[in-house]
């Protein structure tokens, strides 16, 4: 790009900031469309010991877990607790404060190369979320241990994002369900989130690509656990969001439409 071609770029950069600032394309009310969304996952799981196991469920977080049913320490002041029902189906409950956040059930299929997870999520406001997965095998391993990653989630439950206009040009990125509200301006720096079940050290930081795509990089303790680019289509009638989390090869990729 020519010096002059960025000089016009910035200028114009700087006009449409305040046009933001008195109105935004991507400020309204947004329901995720679960037939366009695509979302995979990845875990790791490794023998620590008799019913002794370690679960990487992403971002590097590892919780060593005994498999006897209580509850145990697990990131994020949440406990986590592994129940075996058998040689092909587990159950796993995260609570916070004593409250139950998810319960999954976890089944192995007879060739062992398949993990069926019914995962429900219980929300602040007493919603659930239901995600139903199935992971497939990915490189050696037997029974639960291993490594699995899925090819696609599939979302039964409704989930709504809300954004309004903050502070000078910023915007609010709020989740009813969740209470969890995420309040930025879009100049590089971190701004921490803000909800009942926000891990410690949660902030994110933005930069406007374009009126119709934002980029935001969430960290946790300064680390960076995901990257995510927000496109408007050109009718501002459907918002895109992809996630690129560290380790993975594949994004998530959730499609909303305006209410």
């Amino acid at each position: 790009m020519s010096r002059r071609s960025f000089q016009v770029m910035a200028v114009a950069c700087l006009f449409a900031g305040a046009l933001w600032a008195a109105s935004d394309s991507f400020v309204g009310k947004w329901k995720l469309n679960p037939s366009r969304t695509h979302l995979t996952d990845q875990m790791k799981i490794e023998a620590a010991g008799a019913h002794k196991y370690v679960f990487d469920f992403g971002g590097g977080n590892l919780e060593t877990v005994v498999a006897d049913g209580t509850d145990q320490p697990g990131i994020s002041g949440t406990t986590l607790s592994v129940t075996i029902f058998g040689p092909a189906t587990w159950r796993i409950v995260r609570k916070k404060q004593g409250r139950v956040l998810l319960s999954a059930i976890w089944k192995l299929s007879p060739d062992g190369k398949t993990l069926t997870d019914t995962f429900r999520g219980n929300l602040p406001d007493g919603s659930m979320l239901s995600v139903d997965d199935v992971y497939k095998r990915v490189g050696p391993g037997s029974g639960f241990v291993g490594t699995w990653e899925t090819e696609n989630e599939k979302v039964i439950s409704a989930y709504e994002v809300q954004i309004q206009l903050s502070a000078g040009d910023g915007l609010s990125f709020i989740t009813p369900a969740e209470h969890e509200t995420q309040s930025m301006k879009f100049d590089g720096k971190d701004y921490p989130a803000v909800g009942p079940n926000v891990p410690r050290g949660a902030a994110s930081s933005g930069r406007r690509l374009s009126t119709h795509a934002l980029e935001i990089t969430d960290k946790i303790n300064g680390s960076v656990v995901a990257t995510k680019r927000i496109d408007l289509s050109s009718d501002l009638k459907t918002l895109t969001m992809t996630v690129h989390r560290p380790g993975h090869n594949k994004p998530n990729i959730l499609v909303f439409d305006r209410e």
